[in-house]
């Protein structure tokens, strides 16, 4: 079944209304290594409630609030969804997370990009995140690369028979005739991947070996939106005095999959004449790849 361009882009996401709680947003961050050094004074405000000023959230904790489920695999969608990847996300915050909250995910469809026959498409949804008051939290766009899925629309002869969208601004490389202004090095725990799943994404190949070994890995890998946090995390230790109310957004590209047990370093470059804009990469220090690129972050 190929996919459908008119189906695809007016299908319907019922709100995704959801509650956490302090003990939630706890996790979250602990689940990104924070608190690993107990003497962290940056970190403890995410995972203890007893200072002056209580417990903050992460902003990247947004991106598992709301979320629609693997709606993908539905059979009307069309989609080859076992050659499907997470390519970008892009998040932009309007206000500071609250550490306790009931929230509202709208999610729909705003671009579908046919790259041609064995090239795949693009597609990217978007969710606004409320919280039940109608208060919009932050915006975020999923850009997720359908591998199974190019040609949609064309018909015999090469001739178009269904839209493609025109593509999201694209996300620019880091410099590379300089140094990096910034560089922070976390220690990925061995555990991370089993911890991150219990914030909603259970998908096997993050837990159980046999399914990343027949998926290509030789063990089970850490989710991109973990080191999508691990990231952002670093930026604001090293640039915001880890205030979590000053990250505005923050868009990147997932390259390579991290491995748990492995040693993340974020490089970080200054923007030239505009001040609070960076651009970042992250690459795994056992195995010189880089996992994470074409970041792009704004502070306030």
């Amino acid at each position: 079944m190929a996919i459908d361009y008119h189906h695809l882009k007016n299908r319907p996401f019922a709100p995704v209304t959801q509650h956490y709680t302090a003990r939630d947003t706890m996790l979250y961050a602990l689940s990104l290594g924070l608190g690993n050094d107990p003497l962290d004074a940056g970190a403890l405000p995410f995972v203890y409630e007893g200072l002056q000023g209580g417990l903050r959230a992460l902003p990247t904790q947004a991106v598992v609030l709301g979320y629609p489920g693997f709606w993908a695999r539905e059979p009307d969608t069309g989609i080859d969804w076992v050659k499907l990847l997470h390519g970008e996300q892009r998040v932009r915050w309007h206000r500071p997370l609250p550490a306790d909250c009931e929230v509202v995910g709208r999610n729909r469809i705003t671009h579908l990009i046919d790259k041609g026959e064995g090239k795949g498409a693009i597609l990217v949804i978007e969710r606004r995140l409320e919280t039940g008051a109608g208060e919009l939290l932050a915006t975020l766009q999923q850009v997720t690369f359908l591998r199974g899925d190019g040609g949609y629309s064309q018909q015999g002869g090469g001739q178009p028979c269904q839209p493609s969208d025109a593509p999201l601004p694209a996300l620019q490389p880091t410099p590379a005739d300089r140094a990096p202004d910034f560089t922070d090095t976390q220690a990925i725990r061995p555990e991370a991947a089993l911890l991150y799943r219990l914030m909603g994404d259970t998908n096997p190949l993050h837990a159980d070996p046999a399914v990343a070994a027949k998926a290509g890995f030789e063990r089970p890998i850490l989710h991109g939106l973990a080191s999508y946090g691990l990231v952002a995390h670093a930026l604001l230790r090293q640039c915001a005095g880890s205030d979590p109310a000053r990250l505005k957004a923050l868009d990147i590209r997932f390259a390579a999959p991290v491995y748990p047990g492995e040693t993340l370093v974020t490089e970080i470059w200054r923007v030239p004449g505009q001040p609070q804009h960076y651009q970042l990469r992250a690459r795994v220090a056992e195995r010189g790849v880089v996992v994470l690129s074409h970041g792009c972050a704004e502070l306030v």
